[in-house]
């Protein structure tokens, strides 16, 4: 193995080494694809489109994922029995867990990881402790079919409750892989359980938590804060993977933006169809990157909304040098804006016009 390559290593060393992007996001663009339904989100593309979730994980490592995250979110039992398809359930999962291998093992020596995945049940209800063992058979059934599939690592993700985020850990824990667990922050200052963000991550740590940090619901401006308090809590490794969206104090989650200038939405809120306006641009996914890495935050990537133009200017902005990158922006070409020397001076004297 040269000193430049990491195929061979696991998450934890990579992590010990520098910064791991992952790029999350699937469910939004592929329904802005045309390849998956809004409102119940689950990801039939896997069984009816598999080829656009390869070409998908594709473009994402291309970018400078180091990790590809099998399409299985919100591809649980109580997602599946809304949508009238629970008998899909293990095709669903197996199928996505074999998609997403198949496309890392394209990458030969430059391998991204392959990560299975749980996350949120929906049903879970602190109030309701026998929900608990049918929680724990949803987690379990999953995190089997991922080891099965001899995945790296797990991503427990966007779980609102710190007791159901514990038992997904304990789900992953008891499969002896490393376990990355993202809490999602709504608008209340704690978990939806009143837990303290903070405190709960320094529990999932004490629990065996590998990686812990937080994921979807709040934009860079408004995830950042979490973030840092994380960072100062913990010992072990933080994630921070926000939406690109610019929520703000006032509106702090991409489900709580409300758009003055639209009235033609068709509910009373732009989530989830209508954020177009809100999106950050490339750039201000890169600073939020750059800033969580300085304190030390290793493990970084984008949630819903993500593109791999965000994920390949992260890569950039933290020293990477994705195959994508063969085609980032050079606007010293551009036939006005540009400063390369054989450019019509004419068309650069019309900049101001255009």
């Amino acid at each position: 193995m040269t000193e430049s390559s990491s195929s061979s290593l696991g998450l934890i060393e990579r992590l010990e080494r520098g910064p791991v992007i992952c790029a999350e996001g699937y469910l939004f663009e592929l329904e802005r694809r045309g390849y998956l339904q809004a409102g119940a989100f689950v990801p039939e593309a896997v069984l009816d489109h598999p080829e656009v979730v390869a070409n998908l994980h594709r473009e994402f490592v291309r970018a400078g994922s180091d990790v590809i995250e099998a399409f299985t979110y919100y591809g649980h039992r109580e997602k599946l029995r809304i949508v009238g398809k629970e008998d899909l359930l293990e095709p669903l999962q197996r199928g996505a867990l074999e998609i997403a291998e198949s496309v890392a093992d394209e990458f030969g020596e430059d391998r991204p990881l392959l990560a299975g995945n749980i996350c949120n049940t929906n049903v879970w209800d602190p109030a309701k402790s026998e929900m608990d063992d049918q929680v724990t058979a949803m987690f379990d059934e999953q995190v089997g079919w991922a080891v099965e599939a001899g995945v790296d690592f797990i991503i427990g993700e966007t779980f609102a409750f710190h007791g159901e985020a514990n038992l997904a850990l304990a789900s992953i824990k008891r499969s002896g892989l490393p376990a990355v667990v993202t809490f999602a922050h709504h608008q209340e200052d704690g978990l939806r359980d009143g837990v303290d963000i903070t405190e709960a991550a320094k529990m999932l740590e004490q629990q065996g938590a590998d990686v812990v940090g937080v994921n979807c619901t709040r934009g860079p401006e408004t995830m950042f804060p979490d973030v840092r308090r994380i960072r100062e809590a913990v010992s072990c490794h933080v994630a921070a993977l926000p939406v690109p969206y610019r929520t703000h104090d006032a509106q702090p989650t991409f489900q709580s933006l409300q758009d003055p200038n639209c009235n033609c939405l068709p509910g009373d809120r732009p989530f989830p169809t209508g954020l177009d306006p809100f999106t950050c641009n490339r750039y201000e996914m890169a600073a939020f990157a750059r800033a969580a890495y300085d304190i030390e935050v290793r493990y970084l990537g984008v949630c819903c909304g993500a593109g791999p133009h965000h994920i390949r200017s992260i890569a950039e902005e933290l020293g990477k040098h994705p195959p994508a990158s063969k085609y980032s922006p050079d606007m010293s070409k551009h036939y006005a804006l540009g400063s390369e020397g054989t450019l019509k001076k004419h068309n650069q004297e019309y900049v101001k016009k255009l």
